[in-house]
């Protein structure tokens, strides 16, 4: 569904399910970040969230240094930067402008979808090069891969245990509001073995996109060589429930109030990524909190000589670290997971795992 641009998507799905019936969740969630994304820049304070690498420079400066510390342990070969929804550019600004300290200056390439991002994007990196997906990066050299909060905006599809068995969430419209109900076509069969019993109004969430992409990193990286930084917000043991969300100025909003309006994210399932990297060739080297991720690299020590260099900025530099690491902010519930080809090194914060 492309077409009507200009109408709003709230007009386009009611119409679609009075005739034709409830909808996927899938199908809302995609149709709604396709839209949300397509002709605006939601990061920022005017926007409606903040991304860590707005938070503070230290954040793609560490991953600049993760990336440049396997690179070299790997013997230094030439190599592909790749990030994954870049956002503003300013992760990997950051993270270029540390790897070049340290000898490593690759090609750069952007998988994006949004115009408006790509012009911001080019601003901030001006020799990228934009994919609208994996399948069109280079396979002439090994590839240092970075994902900040792309997978969580990938649609999901959920399934719920209703009284006759398990069945597809989907998205009605009645009285006058859109609303998630259980579809009538029996989803047994997509269930595993594990949750097969569980109690009525039990919600499985897979993310068939998340489960795309990390397949063609592994694929990749097997083929390849390389490394993958993946870092969202989401779990690294399997759970039940819904955890879809919708965020518009920094609030939390009702998911089915404006489709199209806000930005609808759901936590990433790591455990199930790892498992696809695995099946796809890549060696897992292991998922790590946040804080503990950019604690390994030093963190607290670069906040020190930052606030040391420019004393009028220690405050909003200290309050930045906290945001970065700690529990009761971006630290815990933000995860880090890291894939390498076949015979690349481990990296910083994932030894022995």
């Amino acid at each position: 569904m492309t077409e009507g641009r200009s109408e709003p998507l709230a007009e386009i799905f009611r119409r679609l399910i009075q005739s034709y019936g409830p909808i996927s969740l899938l199908h809302y969630m995609g149709e709604s970040n396709a839209r949300y994304y397509a002709g605006k820049d939601p990061l920022g304070s005017a926007g409606d969230f903040i991304t860590a690498p707005e938070i503070s420079q230290m954040f793609g400066e560490l991953i600049g240094l993760w990336l440049a510390d396997v690179w070299s342990r790997a013997g230094s070969p030439k190599v592909h930067y790749v990030e994954l929804g870049p956002g503003r550019g300013t992760l990997a600004r950051d993270a270029l402008r540390t790897m070049a300290r340290f000898g490593l200056v690759p090609d750069v390439h952007f998988v994006e979808g949004s115009t408006a991002l790509r012009a911001l994007q080019r601003e901030a990196v001006p020799q990228v090069q934009f994919h609208d997906d994996l399948a069109t990066l280079p396979d002439d050299a090994p590839l240092l891969i970075v994902g900040n909060e792309f997978l969580d905006a990938l649609p999901v599809r959920q399934l719920v245990k209703t009284a006759d068995g398990w069945r597809e969430r989907m998205v009605d419209w009645a009285e006058d509001r859109f609303r998630p109900v259980a579809g009538d076509k029996p989803m047994d069969a997509a269930v595993p073995e594990e949750w097969k019993d569980a109690a009525e109004g039990t919600i499985l969430e897979t993310c068939p996109g998340a489960a795309a992409v990390v397949q063609e990193i592994g694929h990749r990286l097997s083929a390849q060589g390389g490394a993958a930084l993946l870092i969202d917000y989401g779990f690294a043991e399997r759970q039940a429930g819904s955890t879809l969300q919708a965020l518009r100025e920094h609030t939390k909003v009702d998911p089915f109030a404006t489709p199209g309006e806000a930005d609808l994210t759901c936590l990433v399932d790591f455990a199930t990524a790892a498992d696809v990297a695995r099946a796809s060739g890549a060696e897992w080297l292991g998922t790590v909190t946040q804080g503990a991720f950019l604690r390994a690299l030093g963190i607290e020590m670069r906040a020190e000589r930052l606030a040391a260099s420019a004393p009028q900025q220690a405050d909003a530099i200290r309050t930045a670290l906290d945001r970065l690491v700690s529990d009761e902010q971006m630290g815990s519930l933000f995860k880090v997971m890291a894939l390498a080809g076949p015979d690349w090194p481990e990296g910083a914060g994932f030894q022995g795992l």
